[in-house]
């Protein structure tokens, strides 16, 4: 397929794909899907060989948030009978944390509901994360705490974060049918803030809202744009209580072709497959490891995930083998905050509409989401083990 051909040359180039061509990866047919996965598995092996990096979640303060995301189930109001606790003290957190990195993540990713943290908060967090380094050689952390003020990212780099966390979720476009209580302008600020402190700035994208492709296209693009070193697709999780619950709109090849046109667009960039992806890729995720070159092991913030033995089997049978604490993530030209893209042709070439190449069709506009394949909550389950808990974690 000509389409692919151009993409995968793109990619091992390091040149933005057009548009139209990330739109055409999101429009192929199943019949194509293994050559559109063989296609950007080389790009990701080209930048990341076979490594899969492993990342662990700890949810420092769970529920109790004012603001109203409808995909959340910590949302203002939500009635969706997840956990709910404070602040977890620096040991706690630091023992939550330990379960992952014994189970192999090399990344703990400190997260706490709300809007954004206050000056107390970021104190508490800072000592959160001295607490785990000092206990843990090598471990890089994370940290995920809602919008920031002026100042904060700066005091989070000096206590040891390595990177912070906050996600566009969805287009500017749609951003205003997601969420009333902030703006799309606001998160983009905070990573910007967090690249500027020199922080590594994570930041990704939450599928199967009802989006269409050229959202899911301009919020790549956009990420793409704010030069982030992560980018975690998350699948929508439909959580009972939310105003998203009946949002089933997710396939498998679905996802794989979403996860497809983000390391197109993404060559170099780890792209992480984040929560949802059981629910939703299910027996193939298998597959999305030759796109994404790391993942979540085990739990969410609010829900189960698969077990983290079984994340570690799924890796080794598929070929893959576990990124360690002495491997570098991102290619070299990455590293150390320097310009990760393209540098001088980024910003032309992501707002000049180009061609796709010759022999594939030009996709109609997608106006409407893809038709649902139907509820399945039986794989919806609350999380009722790990941090917050007396039970232990399934890492």
């Amino acid at each position: 397929m000509d389409l692919l051909n151009t993409l995968v040359d793109k990619g091992l180039r390091r040149e933005l794909p057009s548009r139209d061509e990330a739109l055409a990866v999101l429009a192929t047919s199943d019949e194509d899907l293994l050559d559109v996965v063989a296609a950007a598995g080389k790009v990701r092996r080209h930048w990341f060989g076979r490594r899969v990096k492993l990342n662990y979640l700890v949810n420092l303060k769970s529920g109790l948030c004012p603001e109203d995301c409808s995909y959340c189930s910590q949302r203002l109001g939500a009635e969706t009978g997840i956990l709910k606790y404070t602040w977890l003290k620096p040991d706690e957190a630091s023992k939550a944390a330990a379960a992952g990195l014994a189970g192999g993540a090399k990344r703990v990713c400190l997260v706490a509901s709300g809007r954004g943290p206050t000056d107390r908060d970021v104190d508490r967090v800072s000592d959160t994360i001295k607490t785990i380094k000092e206990q843990n050689e090598g471990v890089e952390v994370c940290a995920c705490l809602g919008l920031l003020s002026d100042g904060q990212a700066e005091r989070l780099r000096g206590a040891g974060a390595d990177a912070y966390n906050h996600n566009l979720n969805t287009s500017e476009a749609t951003y205003g049918d997601i969420t009333k209580t902030h703006t799309y302008a606001d998160r983009v600020d905070t990573v910007q803030k967090a690249h500027a402190a020199g922080l590594s700035a994570c930041s990704g994208l939450i599928s199967g809202m009802g989006e269409t492709d050229e959202d899911l296209v301009d919020v790549v693009f956009a990420l793409r744009d704010l030069d982030a070193d992560s980018v975690p697709v998350n699948f929508l999780i439909p959580f009972e209580g939310t105003p998203l619950a009946k949002e089933w709109n997710l396939t498998p090849q679905r996802c794989l072709r979403i996860l497809a046109m983000v390391r197109f667009v993404c060559p170099d960039i780890e792209v992480r497959i984040a929560g949802g992806r059981e629910l939703h890729l299910r027996t193939l995720q298998p597959l999305a490891l030759h796109l994404a070159n790391s993942i979540f092991l085990g739990d969410y913030l609010t829900s189960e995930g698969q077990a983290g033995k079984a994340d570690l089997e799924m890796i080794a049978d598929a070929g893959f083998e576990v990124e360690t604490t002495d491997q570098v993530t991102l290619p070299e030209h990455r590293r150390g905050g320097g310009c990760g893209s393209v540098c001088g042709s980024q910003d032309a070439a992501a707002d000049t509409a180009v061609e796709a190449p010759a022999g594939t069709a030009k996709p109609a506009a997608n106006t409407e989401a893809p038709a649902a394949p139907g509820p399945r909550t039986d794989l919806v389950a609350v999380r009722r083990r790990g941090a917050g808990t007396d039970v232990a974690p399934n890492a």
